[in-house]
């Protein structure tokens, strides 16, 4: 049965703005994870990020609120099917909330994804944010 993991992450005195640009910019994006992506802001466009160990079209998009994606991993079979990913980002006060629902996640992945999320882009999203130097797991 296919799992869901649900994230609620706070980023200290920034925007969505800015939270949505290092998701959305390839530039940054491949910054923050210290892997190659490839991604655009653009409804219906293709990304992958991690080389192309990870990739999926974007499905929904308003800049610097929402993000919604199918989302594959390489090492997933044919039989799973695409994911979808989500972001959607609130401003409270000076920081921002980041909402985050991965559905559709084959059991076994559910771990890895739970961590990979914080290890891969919210733990340096964050240190980026606050000048500080990022310290990269390796994939």
């Amino acid at each position: 049965m296919a799992k869901t993991i649900v994230q609620k992450v706070l980023f200290k005195n920034t925007s969505p703005k800015e939270i949505y640009n290092l998701y959305m910019n390839a530039k940054l994006h491949t910054f923050i994870t210290g892997a190659p992506a490839k991604i655009s802001n653009k409804t219906g466009a293709a990304f992958t990020a991690h080389g192309s160990y990870i990739a999926g079209k974007n499905l929904y998009l308003v800049n610097d609120k929402l993000i919604v994606q199918t989302w594959k991993a390489e090492n997933w079979t044919r039989e799973d099917p695409d994911s979808i990913f989500m972001i959607a980002l609130e401003q409270r006060g000076n920081d921002v909330v980041l909402h985050a629902t991965h559905a559709n996640v084959p059991d076994r992945e559910e771990g890895s994804l739970k961590d990979g999320w914080h290890s891969y882009y919210w733990k340096p999203m964050k240190q980026y944010l606050a000048g500080k130097e990022i310290t990269r797991v390796a994939m």
